[in-house]
Order: C-alpha cells, then sequence, then structure tokens
C-alpha cells in the first residue's frame, strides 16, 4: 500500500510502499478515505519525539483518519466490518500512522462510529483537535452569561472550543490579527476579538475592565494572560503540565490532557451532525501531495489541511 514515511531520522517524509498491515486483537483495519494534517505530524516528521517516542521505522506519518473497516482483529466487540468510522490513531509508539491507504487502530480507545451524515473529508479532521477542544471546555463549566477569551481561536481546538462556548450562552472574545482570521472567528460566533500581536491584557481590559470569567488557552505564553481573568476565574490550558509552571494569584490554573476516547468522539460527531460546531477545511490534497500540504500548513493556515485517499 502507498504511505506517506520516512526510513530514519534525518530523513524527508516519502511516498513510499510497505505491506498492508493485519490487525492485531483488539484492533481494527481501516481503509482509510482521508486524514488531516496537525503540528504533531510536523513534529514527528522533524525529529522532534526522537527520545521521547518509541519509534518503529519505516514510521508512517498521521494521526486522525476517517474511513471505513475492512477487517476485524481477535476479540473485537462493537464495530463491524464495513462500519464508516473516524478517529485519531493512539499507538504508544509510533509507525502505524493514517497517511495510509489502510491503518490499524485499537478499538479501546481513538475509535468511534461516523454518522452518515458526515463527510470522511470532515470526519478527518475532528478527532485531534476536536477532542482538547471539548475537554477544555468541559473543565471551564462555562456558564450562560460569562465572558470567555480563546486565546488560540484560530487553529482546530480553537474552534471547537469557541463555538461551544457561543452555544453555552457566553460573550467570547477570540485572538485574531489578520482580517481574514477576524472574519473567520466572528463567523462563529465571537462577540469580540483582541490582536495576539499586541497587548492582549491590555485590548482586553479597555472593554473588560473587571476580567474574563474562563480564559481557554491553546496557543503563546499562558503566563501572560493570567491578568485577563477576574479574580475567582480559571485559565485552562492545553499547553501547560502543571498548575505551578503558571503562578496566579486567585484564579486557577487547570491543566487538560485531552483523551480522544470513543465518549467524546461520539460527541465531536453529534455536534458537526447537527451544527452545533463545524469544522473548517479550509483545503484537501491528494496523498502524492502531503509535502505540499507540510509546506502550506507550516505557512499557516485558517482551517483544516485534509490529505484524501479514496
Amino acid at each position: 500500500m502507498k504511505v506517506v514515511a520516512f526510513e530514519e531520522f534525518g530523513q524527508a517524509p516519502r511516498i513510499a510502499e510497505v505491506p498492508v498491515p493485519t490487525p492485531e486483537p483488539g484492533e481494527v483495519r481501516v481503509r482509510v478515505h482521508a486524514a488531516s494534517v496537525n503540528g504533531f505530524d510536523l513534529a514527528v516528521a522533524n525529529g522532534y519525539l526522537n527520545g521521547g517516542m518509541e519509534h518503529r521505522f519505516p514510521v508512517v506519518l498521521g494521526k486522525d483518519f476517517a474511513g471505513v473497516i475492512d477487517e476485524l482483529g481477535e476479540g473485537v466487540a462493537g464495530f463491524e466490518v464495513g462500519d464508516r468510522v473516524f478517529g485519531v490513531v493512539t499507538k504508544p509508539f509510533l509507525g502505524d500512522g493514517s497517511f495510509a491507504e489502510y491503518v490499524t487502530v485499537p478499538v479501546a480507545v481513538g475509535l468511534a462510529k461516523l454518522p452518515d451524515s458526515i463527510e470522511f473529508t470532515k470526519a478527518a479532521a475532528l478527532g485531534l483537535a476536536g477532542a482538547p477542544g471539548v475537554d477544555a471546555f468541559d473543565a471551564a463549566d462555562v456558564q450562560t452569561g460569562s465572558t470567555v477569551l480563546v486565546a488560540g481561536a484560530t487553529g482546530g481546538v480553537g474552534q471547537q472550543a469557541l463555538q461551544l462556548a457561543v452555544r453555552a450562552g457566553a460573550t467570547v472574545i477570540a485572538t485574531a490579527a489578520s482580517r481574514d482570521e477576524i472574519a473567520l472567528v466572528e463567523g462563529l460566533g465571537a462577540a469580540g476579538t483582541v490582536d495576539y500581536t499586541g497587548d492582549i491584557v491590555a485590548q482586553l481590559t479597555e472593554a473588560h475592565p473587571g476580567g474574563v470569567d474562563v480564559v481557554l488557552h491553546f496557543a503563546g505564553d499562558p503566563a501572560s494572560l493570567v491578568g485577563a481573568v477576574k479574580k475567582g476565574g480559571i485559565l485552562v490550558s492545553t499547553l501547560v503540565q502543571s498548575p505551578d509552571q503558571v503562578p496566579a494569584d486567585g484564579i486557577r490554573v487547570l491543566p487538560i490532557y485531552a483523551n480522544p476516547s470513543q465518549a467524546t468522539l461520539d460527541r465531536l460527531a453529534e455536534h458537526e451532525a447537527s451544527g452545533r460546531t463545524s469544522v473548517t477545511v479550509q483545503r484537501v490534497y491528494d496523498l502524492d501531495e502531503t509535502t505540499d500540504a507540510f509546506l502550506h500548513f507550516s505557512a499557516g493556515t485558517l482551517g483544516k489541511l485534509v490529505i484524501t485517499l479514496v
């Protein structure tokens, strides 16, 4: 089968041929229809996880996927051949990625059924970004009438969280700089924006002198945002490992470790199918164009970049 992989550290990813995998017990094999590009993929390709995770060469890149189950491993229950599915490759090693015609994935975590109403190209962009967006929103306990700052609002994670906060009845302020970014977040329901290239706290203080109730932090320096939170408020971050990393007096700092559980993926699919949230797919590429997609991702995007394989 065709894949995008690299065979040793320092080698650029390329199109390669590898054997079609066989699912292990507790796994299914998915005929991949689409997969999306994430920052994690570029980190792996650039060798940033060398020493941090086991690499099994050739390392096939890709975490997000959507497709159809075509084979079941021993002991699998709850899924059948022919099921439309999506999710995130969650194996404890790097090597079996989704930029491939087939991928094997465990059913215990990172896999969910896909409603017929959701296209594969949309579903392939949901899992890796959507899970932390949902988990951060849940942790923040956003209330109707509260004021929420979303830092990193134009990214895949931020877009999901922004929409959920708006649906919860909050007044959402989003970080955005360019006209296109402002148009994007306002289109998703943001009531206002602050320019992340300037002093975010100063801009917020002018419009909200008392501070905001919640900061959902997905980009930038979290310590620089502490001054934006009112006393008794909360800063929820996917980029902080411990509250001790962000000195804060009178506010809570809550790190988030996202988990693409089946329950979370089911929620993401339900949100997409019902229109509660919507994933933005900016551009679609063929597998042979994956290196172009990496370059475009590195240059900055306003939506997800998706690789199609069928």
